[in-house]
């Protein structure tokens, strides 16, 4: 059982927050019906909707109610929210989170030392991303300042889908430190005193059981369910990570300014050689975005291939992307975690 804050998580697993529009309320709902933690990501969720307003935070913040509402409905399980906070809404959206009585509200892609602020009064969890013990100490300090202590802080190493933590050459050369060594210096650090959360490369039930036995409390899986029946994503989505193989699941640099790792396609081929899509920037999604620089819009091409187009887009996808090999419903894959987890266990 995981523990965060006093919520008590039947099973050590957060669904990773992945956006955009890839993790709703369907999948979140299902994730939390099997015991686990389903998380909702708030990149992008404007793009999705129907009807437009024509003003992308407006829409993002009635998507975000829609989706948490809706996820609610779905499930008696505990539902979070994934907010980056390199995002330009990052304001409204915590605001708005904490206004629907989240569960939990996970942050990383920067350092939320102000997250705390925004609780007013409630008991909201908050759960920082980090990639090192540095970021890790700097983000305790902050909110040991204004009276808050993390309630689980989740280490999001270099095998990790989407955007990443971690120096381009770095994760090119393998010489970024490895999760296992984060993992170790945090605990070092926190001494029992905060839950960790390992992620990034974790996708099989051993991998699950590796890392209790190293010592975190728990899990983030983003990957591994994609393939899921409840995934919010378009099947052709879901299809790539089928199709993909090893070689195809590649590092690249974001137009944001951070590394990410996907599925190479032919998308990311001419991206690669050079070329560079017209687009235009009605509202400047991420703060360190530079419209006029960028090669193509990523929250364009990420919500074309949540939809299934691949000719105007690219799916990011963790390391091990390339095994999965169909389709499954929620309930069978946190069943199959399970098998796997009590099969490592067993050969100690």
């Amino acid at each position: 059982m995981l523990n965060i804050g006093g919520l008590e998580i039947k099973v050590p697993i957060i669904q990773g927050g992945m956006g955009v529009g890839v993790s709703l309320r369907g999948l979140a709902s299902a994730v939390a019906n099997e015991g686990g933690i389903g998380i909702i990501a708030s990149v992008g969720l404007g793009l999705g909707k129907l009807n437009h307003s024509g003003n992308y935070a407006k829409d993002n913040v009635v998507a975000l109610r829609d989706e948490i509402r809706s996820a609610r409905e779905m499930s008696e399980g505990f539902i979070g929210v994934n907010i980056m906070h390199a995002l330009s809404d990052y304001d409204t959206l915590v605001k708005t989170s904490v206004e629907e009585n989240i569960d939990l509200i996970i942050s990383g892609a920067g350092i939320p030392r102000d997250l705390p602020k925004y609780l007013n009064g409630k008991d909201i969890k908050l759960v920082p991303i980090v990639s090192s013990a540095k970021y890790t100490g700097l983000i305790i300090k902050a909110w040991e300042r204004v009276g808050h202590r993390p309630d689980a802080i989740v280490i999001e190493g270099p095998l990790a889908g989407g955007h990443l933590g971690f120096k381009y050459e770095d994760l090119v050369n393998g010489t970024a430190q490895s999760l296992e060594e984060i993992t170790s210096e945090v605990l070092d650090m926190v001494k029992d005193k905060i839950p960790i959360v390992v992620a990034g490369g974790i996708y099989t039930g051993a991998d699950i059981y590796k890392f209790l036995e190293l010592g975190a409390s728990g899990v983030q899986m983003g990957t591994r369910f994609v393939v899921t029946d409840e995934c919010d994503a378009d099947i052709r989505f879901k299809q790539t990570y089928i199709d993909s193989k090893k070689e195809d699941i590649v590092l690249i640099k974001s137009p944001v300014g951070l590394p990410g790792r996907a599925v190479k396609n032919d998308f990311l081929k001419r991206i690669m050689a050079g070329e560079r899509d017209k687009f235009r920037c009605s509202y400047q999604c991420l703060k360190s975005c530079k419209p006029n620089e960028s090669p193509y819009c990523i929250a364009d091409a990420l919500e074309e291939a949540r939809k299934g187009d691949f000719t105007k887009g690219y799916a990011f996808a963790g390391t091990n992307a390339y095994r999965c090999d169909k389709i499954i419903p929620v309930k069978e894959l946190m069943n199959t975690l399970r098998i796997e987890y009590s099969e490592a266990a067993g050969k100690k």
